[in-house]
């Protein structure tokens, strides 16, 4: 006769482990699930083209000798001083390749949580909403500080580098933190105007519409203003004139 056995619930008498960082995972998983979205390798590609100009122009500074006819016509650009970085950081081609990126790793952050319901199972777990969000924000800011600090740190080197001394960064010692609090300002806020993006909708495509429509139409916005009102208070309005 066989005998049917009964399975009941199992009692756990484990200990939960408390982790440092409970978001961790949530950022871990953001950006790889970034990475694995089509075609966003060769965006975030793109998004280093800035640097690479500057790290042309860098080199040409240095071998002026080599490249006459380029210093001719382009001396403005190969002028390497703190306004040569902020011309390269703060251009709008910089910042929509970086709108560009977060676009892909940001848009559904939250809005695919709410497509899947998902948050009952984040908030089942030993995770709080600070760490939730502090997991989402950390994923637009891996991919900030990526392309900004950390380029940016780097053509400093390369300068000194080329240069062979020590000279241009004792004559702007503050440039470093510059670029680390321009970075962080970028972040703070991309990462803030994303997850709120984000958080409107389900749809990722919509939250996609949401982000470039909002972003471009304050600064269609701005200098339509700018015509009926001739004072430039009205750039308050865009954000790409902001930043």
């Amino acid at each position: 006769m066989a005998v049917v056995r009964e399975k009941g619930y199992t009692h756990w008498d484990g200990r939960l482990a408390e982790r440092r960082f409970p978001w961790l995972p949530i950022t871990r998983t953001g950006i790889r699930l970034a990475f694995r979205k089509r075609g966003f390798k060769f965006v975030f590609a793109g998004a280093f083209l800035p640097a690479f100009v500057a790290l042309g122009g860098l080199y040409v500074s240095e071998r002026l000798e080599d490249f006459k006819a380029l210093v001719q016509s382009n001396r403005a650009l190969i002028k390497i001083d703190p306004n040569y970085f902020k011309l390269f950081l703060t251009n709008q081609s910089a910042l929509f390749w970086l709108v560009l990126v977060l676009v892909f790793a940001g848009a559904g952050l939250i809005a695919e949580d709410l497509k899947h319901n998902s948050l009952q199972l984040y908030f089942a777990r030993p995770l709080g909403k600070k760490d939730y969000i502090i997991g989402k924000m950390s994923v637009a800011a891996f991919f900030i500080t990526v392309l900004t600090a950390l380029p940016w740190l780097v053509l400093i080197v390369f300068k000194l580098i080329f240069a062979g001394s020590f000279a241009f960064l004792l004559a702007y010692p503050w440039l470093p933190l510059s670029i680390l609090g321009y970075s962080a300002l970028l972040t703070m806020f991309f990462g803030s105007y994303v997850l709120l993006m984000s958080a409107l909708s389900r749809n990722t495509r919509y939250v996609i519409v949401l982000v470039f429509g909002v972003y471009y139409f304050s600064g269609i916005l701005s200098e339509t203003l700018r015509h009926f009102f001739p004072t430039p208070y009205m750039s308050l309005f865009s954000i790409p004139d902001n930043l």
